[in-house]
């Protein structure tokens, strides 16, 4: 047998072991309440998803849950039907998960938005406060009447992360800005009721705010289209909103859920993938404002300066953002 021969046999052999192993990978996403299609937090997990089977041609499983209970029984039922790797979408996730890993210690876990300390659990976290920060500028730069406003969906510490982060960036503009807040609710519910949501911001659109970020998963639409209605500006999440209302979202504070399925599904598959905790934040290009060509002509060129010159500073450590969960574990 020829060298030439062996070396071509050889590299047939990897390459096929390569597309067995890619064909042999079972990845699966669970979805948090609101379904995968919220145009917010849920369906920036779908796109990940559909970048990873894109870029490799390996098909995903995956459910959306209705309800709470159904949280372990779908872990439990992918990974019994031998699913590699299953990633579950937010931190309501966390105590099945505490219970699920354990039982399958051959199965990698991924969740989003919370930390579970298990050896064959990865936890993606992000530094939400760093873009709610640049939101926060943006929204009282563009305000006339010095007040804006914030809609959260579930009243969690998460979601005080982002109003904190967004407080302190409007008052970093203009110490003197009122900011009304107000929640959803405090079940699961609260991520899937945009007319509470729309109502809440029409209450802070009356007391004079001009500028609301939301930051409710699929209850923000409400937020979105009362601020259309009223002629007024809204301030998108998770998923770059900008396109929805055109000249009525300012910006869209995008938190890239999407790159982090995808990262973790190549990596699992490749071999790369690792347990523990990744934290992305500006530095990571895990969290940032959207600018694109529905909003271009409502941030103007010395608003742009001003939020490029305080993310170079966050980034290299001079301006702090307040993280609340440090405020929590004092």
């Amino acid at each position: 047998m020829s060298r030439k021969f062996t070396l071509i046999l050889v590299v047939a052999l990897v390459l096929a072991l390569c597309a067995g192993n890619a064909l042999a990978f079972k990845p699966a996403v669970i979805y948090d309440m609101g379904g995968k299609f919220d145009k917010s937090f849920n369906q920036s997990a779908h796109m990940g998803a559909e970048m990873f089977t894109k870029d490799t041609g390996v098909a995903y499983r995956d459910f959306e849950p209705t309800n709470e209970s159904q949280y372990e029984q779908a872990m439990r039922r992918f990974a019994t039907r031998g699913s590699d790797l299953i990633v579950v979408i937010g931190f309501s996730y966390a105590s099945a998960l505490e219970k699920i890993a354990p039982e399958f210690p051959d199965t990698r876990f991924v969740i989003v938005d919370m930390v579970v300390d298990q050896p064959n659990v990865q936890s993606v976290v992000f530094k939400e406060h760093e873009g709610s920060f640049l939101v926060g500028m943006l929204a009282a730069m563009k305000s006339e009447t010095g007040k804006v406003g914030f809609v959260g969906g579930m009243d969690v510490p998460l979601i005080r992360k982002f109003a904190l982060g967004y407080k302190e960036g409007a008052q970093y503009v203009n110490p003197k800005v009122e900011i009304f807040q107000n929640m959803t609710g405090t079940t699961p519910a609260a991520w899937g009721d945009p007319i509470k949501a729309g109502e809440l911001a029409r209450s802070q659109f009356d007391r004079g705010a001009d500028v609301i970020f939301t930051a409710a998963g699929g209850s923000g639409m409400g937020v979105l289209q009362a601020a259309a209605d009223l002629k007024r500006f809204s301030i998108g999440v998770d998923s770059n909103q900008n396109y929805i209302h055109p000249g009525s979202v300012l910006t869209s504070m995008v938190k890239r859920v999407d790159l982090a399925v995808a990262e973790a599904m190549k990596s699992a598959m490749d071999g790369t993938w690792k347990a523990g905790v990744k934290e992305l934040g500006l530095a990571e290009g895990g969290v940032d404002y959207a600018l694109d060509k529905y909003n271009k002509d409502l941030i103007t060129d010395e608003m742009k300066a001003r939020v490029e010159a305080a993310k170079a500073d966050i980034i290299s450590g001079k301006i702090k953002v307040t993280n609340y969960f440090d405020i929590m574990d004092k």
